[in-house]
């Protein structure tokens, strides 16, 4: 073999090296590209679910704020759980555990289609991660002297998450039940009527006797308000409600 073939031969495989390399490196940043974009949708539904989620204990809490007042009005569960018509109280029931249960859905479509791994060095998605696990921490926590309403364990809380996927989702472009979805399901399927009965007794429970469940409650709150802040950091999607929640918490802490 003469000089010029060996030297054919080394150009043709460093070709073919560098090829390789190149095509390896361009498939991971798609990958991550990917990745960041199901990211962003995703997010934004979780952010929603968790705006929603932590509206509803703010109602809750406020409402409770408002029953202990000296005067005629009365607070959110009270007047529409307790005082309310039968189609009302039906509502404030079935609309708190969906709030709940449609942010335990976008936790698990979120476990199932993003692998936060492949964005570690995302320090956004490293803090979401973070406060995600703290939030299934608050909703996990058992104490023997702590009001244990709406108390998930966290295969409880996948379980409940797998219920709110909606069964014609595919990877990326997965989503959850719809309100109307979720009553009708609930209405007619045993297996969420067997999930959900705790968490409608939880819900009468919470508006018969509040006081007990109100320093867990709103430590639930505050965590989903945090996460809000990681995945909606310039307050795009929600950029009135967080100075209201947060007084509302500051004046909570100093009662």
């Amino acid at each position: 073999m003469d000089a010029l073939t060996v030297v054919s031969a080394l150009v043709a495989l460093s070709g073919a090296a560098t090829t390789a390399v190149l095509g390896y490196w361009t498939q991971r940043r798609l990958r991550l590209i990917e990745l960041r974009n199901l990211m962003d949708s995703y997010g934004a539904s979780l952010a929603w679910a968790a705006y929603d989620l932590q509206a509803r204990l703010y109602n809750v809490l406020y409402g409770h704020e408002v029953d202990l007042s000296p005067g005629p009005s009365r607070g959110f569960m009270t007047s529409f759980h307790l005082q309310g018509t039968p189609e009302e109280r039906e509502y404030v029931r079935h609309s708190t555990v969906f709030v709940l249960a449609e942010y335990l859905g976008w936790v698990e479509i979120l476990r199932r289609d993003i692998q936060f791994l492949d964005l570690g060095q995302s320090r956004a998605n490293q803090r979401a991660v973070t406060v995600i696990s703290s939030i299934g921490t608050v909703l996990n926590r058992t104490s023997a002297t702590d009001d244990n309403t709406l108390r998930l364990w966290r295969a409880e809380q996948r379980a409940i998450g797998e219920l709110m996927v909606h069964p014609e989702g595919e990877p990326g472009r997965r989503r959850c039940l719809g309100y109307a979805e979720f009553c009708e399901k609930l209405a007619c399927e045993e297996v969420y009527r067997r999930w959900f009965a705790p968490l409608l007794a939880d819900v009468d429970r919470l508006a018969g006797n509040t006081g007990p469940a109100v320093p867990r409650l709103a430590e639930l709150q505050g965590k989903l308000i945090a996460l809000i802040d990681v995945l909606d950091p310039k307050a795009q999607r929600f950029p009135q409600f967080r100075e209201v929640a947060r007084a509302a918490r500051s004046v909570r802490r100093a009662g």
